[in-house]
């Protein structure tokens, strides 16, 4: 997916308003100009921003047609991907977990320059949040599936609704959490790339252990 093609599948896909537009052109610039002073992506990538980064987050948004009312969790928000693409096409309250310093400063400062009043940072490790359940998880370069899950279970109910960017590795993290996760899972590809898939499962819940005698 070129830049150009991108941009094209936003305004395809979103209702996307003229200010919309110019607060997602905001936060690239932002997010570039951060670069200097943290490694929030991957260098190779700054290119492909709007393919690599914009669209692969914002993708999400559409497995999503039949969560319930609720919040948005993002785990390990870093920067801010999926989370600020999300919460700037959606009015959906929205909660980035992020345990790293620099990178709570950075999301704060995003959300505020943005105007993002529906958005709160939470500044500690995923497992230090007070249950409750929301109505999405997501979580992009977080951890492998069955450490993500277990650190985010107290988050969710059976109606939470998993989406879950996993690269080429999708389907091998599937495989390696079912002996200790039931669910109903499924594989979507990508868009912005052909051998990258998201894993997208709802009703998860840990593998009753029988007892012994």
């Amino acid at each position: 997916m070129t830049e150009e093609e991108a941009r094209a599948w936003l305004a395809q896909k979103f209702d996307v308003s003229r200010e919309t537009w110019l607060k997602l052109e905001r936060f690239v610039a932002i997010l570039l100009a951060e670069m200097d002073q943290q490694n929030l992506i991957a260098e190779s990538t700054r290119p492909h921003i709007w393919a690599r980064h914009i669209v692969d987050s914002a993708q999400l948004l559409t497995f999503t047609d039949a969560a319930v009312d609720g919040p948005w969790v993002d785990l390990g928000s870093g920067a801010g991907l999926p989370g600020v693409v999300v919460a700037l096409l959606t009015d959906r309250p929205l909660l980035m977990i992020e345990s790293r310093r620099k990178r709570i400063e950075f999301l704060q400062a995003v959300a505020e320059e943005l105007g993002l009043g529906h958005v709160r940072v939470f500044g500690g490790r995923v497992e230090a949040v007070s249950p409750h359940p929301a109505a999405i998880i997501s979580a992009r370069a977080y951890a492998p599936l069955p450490r993500l899950l277990e650190s985010a279970i107290h988050l969710a109910d059976e109606k939470t609704l998993w989406v879950l960017p996993k690269g080429r590795n999708a389907q091998n993290e599937l495989e390696t959490a079912r002996p200790a996760w039931q669910g109903v899972f499924h594989v979507e590809q990508s868009v912005t790339d052909a051998e990258s898939a998201i894993i997208v499962a709802r009703s998860v819940k840990p593998v009753r252990r029988k007892g012994r005698g």
